[in-house]
């Protein structure tokens, strides 16, 4: 049936980072919103890099979380949220005060009270320990953006997002994310399925974040699930096989939300696109 779903971006880039993800959803009928972070809203990358908007490095992950709450309060019925990266933490946050009929989660920066693994502080460090880094942007260069955000995406296809929709992050939010501050959620009040997605090959959000992510979320009364999704980096929403990725969330989405009707049984049964969409 159709649905109306809101994309929500992560930190380096733009919405335009979602592209041909929303147009396989919208292929599919659905209403497709992807609202864009304050400060930024109306900017393509280029415009955004050329002169970074005043007070963008400390835009706190509340301000960002109260901003896309205005936009969907403004909706005609209650959406989807899918999000990526520092997306997938924002519609957590956006879950946990009620709005969004369901949520998707795709390799999402963590919620308070993960401890971070080794390879999850290598790639914090640079930006938390500059000075004054909470009130800072923090751009990626070419080559660190291949090497951590896109690991073994083409080079033209690096390229491409670099030139397009690759921008500065806020400091101030991986601050708080550090320090369990503004990203903390209470699971024994979501009432709206979830599901949680990791990646074997993400330098930025491990497996064992994702998994982390999914212990806690499946404390809530409603439908969690947690999907490893293998050979994928954390660009997993553009890079080759992006298809299956949005065709996963659609297809949970659909189960899930019917699931969710119904009363849960003592014995899950596990959910039959896992075996077809996970391998």
């Amino acid at each position: 049936m159709p649905r109306t779903i809101v994309l929500v971006h992560g930190a380096w880039v733009t919405p335009a980072s979602w592209q041909p993800f929303r147009q396989r959803i919208e292929a599919a009928g659905h209403v497709v919103h992807t609202p864009s972070w304050p400060l930024i809203e109306g900017l393509d990358a280029r415009t955004i890099n050329a002169a970074v908007p005043a007070g963008f490095g400390a835009l706190a992950l509340g301000e960002i979380v109260d901003h896309l709450a205005a936009f969907i309060a403004a909706l005609p019925e209650q959406p989807v949220l899918i999000g990526h990266s520092v997306g997938g933490l924002l519609i957590q946050l956006l879950l946990d005060r009620g709005l969004g009929s369901a949520g998707v989660a795709l390799n999402p920066v963590p919620i308070g009270g993960i401890v971070p693994g080794p390879a999850a502080l290598r790639a914090i460090a640079p930006i938390v320990l500059r000075r004054e880094g909470w009130r800072r942007p923090y751009a990626f260069g070419r080559r660190r953006f291949g090497a951590l955000y896109a690991t073994g995406a083409p080079e033209a296809l690096v390229d491409a997002a670099y030139a397009g929709y690759v921008i500065p992050a806020p400091g101030r939010i991986f601050h708080q994310v550090a320090a369990w501050q503004g990203n903390r959620i209470d699971p024994a009040r979501r009432r709206q399925p979830l599901l949680i997605t990791g990646s074997d090959r993400d330098r930025l959000v491990s497996p064992y974040l994702s998994r982390a992510a999914y212990r806690i979320q499946r404390r809530s009364p409603a439908p969690t699930d947690f999907v490893l999704l293998p050979g994928r980096s954390h660009l997993l929403i553009a890079e080759p096989g992006w298809e299956a990725v949005a065709d996963l969330a659609l297809a949970w989405i659909d189960e899930a939300l019917a699931r969710h009707v119904r009363p849960v049984p003592a014995a899950p049964v596990p959910p039959a696109w896992v075996p077809v969409l996970a391998g």
